[in-house]
């Protein structure tokens, strides 16, 4: 399969700027993507005391995407399904579909605790999972039938008439981020956040439990090649000299606004049951893990999850800069990526506007990446091909 280009947004505030003013550059910048060949745009759920994502009901902002793209498929990544009635997305899940002439796809994920006890839900990881897994397996049922009956911890349905269907069958196309183990045991999609090198590790494992799991070769729901990639935040500017000073107060920006409100939240509250212990006791979001779930790498606070993103930097490269991921000219970019096709990824996912980086800064990474970079992987992969 030819590598595919994503893009992966949280819509973060910037100073000086309106609700409605970061709407409008947002979708005029969607419609430059649209126009360049990306496969898709993927859009971050969160919600307060968080900061970084001023489209907490995806489903909203996404109609308007709809309405302003005709090649671009989009969705969320992820829903965070303890949060959402099923019977709800259902039924917006189906009038995206339509509304977009079927280009939706659907990324879902459990969140965490901490996000569940401020949106007043029990702020306990099994519970947590068991609403993550119900709403799934409704969700999916939903999706595809014409009459919905299931009995649940936490939903019953009795031969419910599902009156909006998706356009694509049996749903559109879904997503697991994170963990490559869960996602290919469930027959989704996959996007990593990490490094190159867990990267490498992830498309190793994702491909080996699809195999086992849904045999060798196999296709999505939809007819699809499984795709595998990594979130890249990125700036690209004429030099790397430029393109590094604009990515590193921005990194910093991002840092505090992923991670600081609800800690100082948690902390104002005197929330110490989600308190870590980790040094200097941070406050996690996620919870203890489920025993029963596929391993990975446990966040036990957002904090300790971004000094590891800082341990990636690469002394040897300074146009690696640790969560920031990469910073640097066209031609850093293209070294970049020939080590990211090694990985047998066949997926790349862009952040371009993060943090405090202005949508001019984002509009030249677009416009260098989209003309300078892309470009090259196409040609390679025709070539390939002929």
């Amino acid at each position: 399969m030819a590598l595919q280009f994503g893009v992966f947004d949280h819509i973060e505030p910037l100073d000086g700027l309106s609700l409605k003013e970061t709407y409008d550059l947002r979708l005029k910048q969607i419609e430059i993507l649209d126009k360049a060949g990306f496969y898709a745009y993927h859009l971050a759920e969160h919600h307060s005391p968080a900061v970084h994502s001023l489209a907490p009901s995806q489903n909203v902002f996404l109609a308007a995407v709809s309405q302003r793209t005709t090649n671009l498929r989009f969705g969320p990544c992820v829903y965070v399904l303890p949060l959402h009635h099923p019977l709800r997305l259902i039924e917006e899940i189906s009038m995206l579909d339509h509304l977009s002439g079927g280009r939706m796809e659907i990324g879902v994920g459990r969140g965490g605790v901490l996000e569940a006890y401020f949106w007043g839900q029990e702020p306990d990881s099994d519970i947590n999972f068991a609403r993550y897994q119900e709403t799934l397996n409704i969700m999916r049922e939903g999706l595809n039938t014409e009459f919905l009956t299931y009995k649940g911890q936490f939903h019953n349905f009795d031969a419910l008439p599902m009156r909006l269907q998706p356009i694509q069958r049996p749903h559109p196309p879904m997503w697991y981020m994170r963990n490559a183990e869960t996602a290919a045991l469930e027959g989704m999609n996959t996007v990593i956040v990490g490094t190159l090198e867990s990267l490498e590790h992830e498309v190793v494992r994702y491909k080996d439990v699809w195999a086992k799991t849904h045999g060798e070769g196999a296709l999505t729901a939809q007819g699809q090649e499984p795709k595998i990639g990594l979130v890249v935040h990125m700036v690209l500017d004429d030099t790397d000299e430029k393109a590094i000073a604009a990515a590193q107060p921005a990194w910093e920006k991002y840092r505090w606004n992923l991670a600081a409100p609800r800690r100082m939240e948690a902390e104002k509250r005197g929330l110490t049951q989600f308190q870590t212990d980790t040094p200097g006791g941070g406050f996690g979001f996620s919870g203890a893990r489920p025993e029963h779930l596929p391993t990975r790498e446990t966040r036990k606070d957002i904090d300790a999850e971004l000094e590891r993103f800082d341990e990636q930097k690469n002394k040897q490269d300074p146009t690696r800069l640790g969560g920031v991921a990469l910073a640097g000219s066209p031609e850093s970019v293209k070294r970049y990526m020939a080590e990211y096709v090694a990985t047998g990824a066949n997926y790349f996912v862009c952040s371009f506007q993060w943090g405090d980086l202005s949508n001019e800064t984002a509009l030249r990474s677009i416009e260098l990446f989209t003309k300078e970079v892309m470009p090259h992987y196409v040609a390679s992969q025709s070539a390939a091909a002929d």
